[in-house]
């Protein structure tokens, strides 16, 4: 079984191929049934978040598996493959297992730190265990990346003080405004990432905030965490209006479509010297011809990584630190899925040992007759499973304990040939 990663991220990608291969929440069991329809994918987890897309596997074969996705990747996304390969990577084997640790570390997001990621690695493994796409091994290396995220926060500095993509946002609107004091505010959206707009805003004295959302009563769960604040919220339908009174904008929704584009901001933004907005969604909810109106200053995600420059160069010590936790973290996976190879053997030997027990231990009861009573032949029984397991027991652990990868071989070549065990399939496939 080899362990891989094949996706696309903020580092090899630019969000408008980003957007085209976003999986909502509602389409993972769409794409995780899919990808595990195909012959040679046994695990697969889907992690899809605004600056990356990547597909966690275990795959049989590697050439013909990443063959498998990397199609899957064209289809969904639309885009020729010739088109779309320039911007995917693959790691295999212990390079696949550091990068989702280093993911859920915070350490290859845009925003160095950032802890959002963490929960959306947990939603990538509780959405795998749901859709029935991962299995032993993914749910090994999901749990122990988890852990090591949340090590990684608790004993280094490296989420604190971390910006989030939402506090990037507002400091490029600072750095383009001069004044979130005199701005009248919009956001578009109320979820997670507008209830940190939000935040990071009042911080900044922004005291002019409108919430335009589909729903009223989620904007009034948002609202309900900022007592002191008086937030107006609005419902999509008066986006026009409230637009129209407002210099600032950010969106960050779900929506698969464009919100925004410059037919609809062309009539808000006529009477307006200056209006900007900020994007903050993949896929993005604000068209890219909105930049040919002149009064509009017009931002998506990979326009804050400027912003974000300003921030890293004082968190790279504590990357550092951070990545040797890592490395601990990885040894510890290692040694576990390596010890994964002895159990064909270990489960062979084990067959072979309880097959003999049965033989022996039915011609043994014939011979005392059918008058040896029940109670005896339980006792019989218990100690010769008894017998079998004290014999099997300091063989297994060692074989299992065994890090030495050629000594380890050895031993289980050994085993195979003393005991003529059969070869037997792979203990761990989880196809059905």
């Amino acid at each position: 079984m080899n362990i891989a990663v094949i996706g696309l991220s903020h580092k090899t990608a630019p969000v408008e191929i980003r957007e085209k291969l976003s999986i909502p929440d509602d389409a993972k069991e769409q794409a995780t049934t899919q990808l595990r329809s195909y012959s040679h994918v046994e695990e697969v987890a889907v992690l899809s978040t605004c600056n990356r897309l990547e597909i966690y596997t275990i795959i049989q074969d590697t050439e013909h598996g990443i063959r498998e996705i990397t199609q899957f990747l064209a289809d969904w996304s639309h885009l020729p493959l010739a088109e779309l390969r320039p911007h995917l990577f693959i790691l295999l084997h212990q390079d696949a297992v550091m990068h989702l640790m280093r993911v859920a570390s915070g350490l290859d997001s845009l925003v160095l730190g950032e802890g959002q990621i963490l929960s959306q690695v947990k939603q990538t493994h509780k959405m795998g265990q749901r859709y029935k796409g991962t299995g032993p091994i993914l749910e090994r290396l999901l749990k122990q990346a988890i852990s090591a995220g949340k090590r990684v926060r608790t004993e280094t500095s490296i989420g604190t003080g971390a910006v989030s993509i939402s506090s990037a946002a507002v400091e490029l609107a600072q750095m383009k405004s001069e004044d979130l004091t005199a701005c009248r505010v919009a956001i578009i959206g109320a979820g997670k990432m507008s209830r940190l707009l939000v935040q990071h805003l009042l911080s900044k004295g922004a005291n002019q905030i409108t919430i335009l959302n589909r729903s009223l009563k989620r904007a009034e769960e948002l609202a309900r965490q900022f007592k002191d604040a008086s937030l107006v919220l609005q419902p999509l339908t008066q986006m026009q209006v409230i637009l129209s009174e407002s210099d600032l904008v950010f969106t960050s929704t779900g929506a698969t479509e464009p919100i925004l584009n410059r037919q609809t901001l062309e009539p808000v933004v006529c009477h307006k010297s200056r209006f900007m907005v900020v994007d903050i969604s993949v896929p993005r909810n604000v068209h890219s011809n909105v930049a040919e109106l002149t009064q509009v200053q017009a931002f998506n995600v990979d326009d804050l990584k400027a912003v974000v420059a300003q921030n890293q160069e004082s968190r790279r010590q504590m990357a550092m630190e951070a990545e040797a936790l890592l490395e601990q973290e990885l040894e510890s996976f290692v040694v576990w899925w390596r010890s994964l190879e002895t159990i064909p053997t270990i489960s062979s030997l084990r067959s072979k040992i309880e097959t003999i027990r049965e033989q022996e231990l039915e011609k043994a009861l014939s011979r005392l007759g059918s008058e040896f009573g029940e109670k005896h032949q339980e006792v019989i029984e218990a100690l010769t499973r008894g017998i079998v397991n004290k014999i099997l027991h300091d063989p297994m652990v060692q074989l299992r304990a065994q890090q030495d990868i050629e000594m380890r071989q050895r031993a289980m070549q050994s085993l195979h040939l003393l005991f003529n065990l059969p070869t037997k399939p792979n203990q761990f496939s989880s196809k059905v």
